[in-house]
């Protein structure tokens, strides 16, 4: 079976490429909890990210976002005192933060899928280049949603992290297309192929 190159093969990893990367993702705490474990990982590896996935999980009440956004001075203490715990005051202010501001996205919206997928209409995107293994760190999409999630108070979220999130929740289809996950996403997605310059259809 082929997959990515460059993907480490220990058991977390190997699931969670086979399992979750750019499998196209329509929950709003599945879609949070993407966005913040990609906040969480600024600076760091993925793979620091994926073994600290449990300690983060029941740090941050499973990333519910209704529960995060209620969150006092005595939650950063609570969650920095976690053993395990990214022990980065900013990440964690920034996760509730970010909580609030996803509550006020919903409240827009009817939901935060509704808001992000409404960029590329609903549409999983294929890039030219991309499924050779050539996917860059960010681009004009990413940028102009990156730009529009500051605007509206969100932090942590530049577009190098917004654009691994797109990757991750499906939005962009980035798996290699010798990787048996990038054929099947693509039947079971709707999918629209665009050049590099694609900054959203809104």
């Amino acid at each position: 079976m082929c997959r990515c190159g460059g993907w480490p093969l220990w058991d977390t990893m190997r699931d969670y490429h086979d399992t979750e990367w750019g499998t196209p993702l329509h929950d709003d705490r599945g879609q949070f909890e993407h966005l913040m474990l990609e906040a969480m990982q600024c600076g760091l590896s993925w793979t620091v990210i994926m073994k600290k996935r449990a300690i983060l999980r029941a740090a941050f009440d499973g990333f519910d976002y209704e529960k995060i956004a209620s969150y006092g001075d005595g939650d950063i203490e609570r969650i920095l005192a976690v053993e395990g715990m990214i022990k980065c005051r900013r990440k964690v202010s920034a996760v509730i933060n970010n909580a609030r501001r996803f509550l006020e996205v919903r409240a827009e919206f009817g939901s935060f899928d509704s808001y992000i997928w409404s960029f590329t209409g609903g549409r999983t995107l294929l890039y030219e280049g991309h499924s050779a293994g050539k996917a860059p760190a960010k681009n004009a999409l990413s940028e102009r949603i990156s730009k529009d999630l500051r605007a509206r108070g969100f932090s942590y979220l530049g577009p190098v992290t917004v654009y691994a999130h797109l990757q991750a929740s499906g939005i962009i289809n980035d798996h290699e297309e010798r990787c048996f996950r990038y054929a099947e996403i693509n039947a079971a997605a709707d999918v629209m192929r665009v050049t590099e310059d694609f900054a959203g259809v809104i």
